[in-house]
């Protein structure tokens, strides 16, 4: 019998543990990867392409406006709005194109294998195909909202301070230069 004292039975005690923390250290590396079946349920359960449906609306509308704002801050005449809605149409086609749901999923999916173990995604798809999952989906939008609108709510009192900081910089620059004796 070989005692726990021994060189022999602390080798072996040390070759084990030694074992095990490799053994526990290259695991997350050899975890299997998500299928492309796996990662189209998670897609589908986060409701992902209808997020992206949701996006491109309001990115268009965001465009539109700053080709409005650059027409009017310019003054065009007819003939170079006509130019300038042909270049807005233009760019909206090319987004709406390359930020097509067929464009991107491909992408989404070579991310997600990139990113996620099989057994994250089944995990997340499992979650968002649950009733909690699709009430986070649900009310998002909302939190979202109220985020930003809580988010302004705490830096108007800033921006407030900021323009009074701005304008006494300014009445300070002025105010030497006013008071100033003339040169003869």
């Amino acid at each position: 019998m070989i005692s726990t004292r021994s060189p022999a039975r602390r080798g072996l005690i040390r070759l084990a543990l030694t074992l095990a923390l490799g053994v526990a250290a290259i695991a997350p590396a050899l975890a299997a990867p998500p299928s492309d079946a796996d990662i189209n349920r998670l897609l589908a359960a986060s409701r992902a392409q209808s997020m992206l449906d949701t996006m491109l609306p309001q990115m268009e509308a965001m465009q539109r406006q700053q080709f409005q704002q650059m027409a009017e801050q310019r003054q065009l005449d007819d003939t170079r709005k006509a130019q300038l809605q042909r270049i807005e149409q233009r760019s909206s086609e090319t987004i709406r194109k390359a930020l097509s749901w067929q464009q991107l999923r491909p992408m989404y999916v070579d991310l997600y294998k990139k990113t996620f173990s099989k057994e994250d995604v089944l995990a997340m798809a499992e979650f968002y195909e649950s009733s909690a999952g699709q009430s986070l989906l649900d009310k998002t939008p909302a939190l979202m909202q109220n985020v930003m609108v809580a988010i302004q709510e705490r830096l108007q009192p800033l921006f407030v301070d900021l323009q009074k900081d701005l304008e006494a910089i300014v009445n300070e620059e002025q105010a030497p230069a006013a008071s100033a004796p003339a040169k003869k």
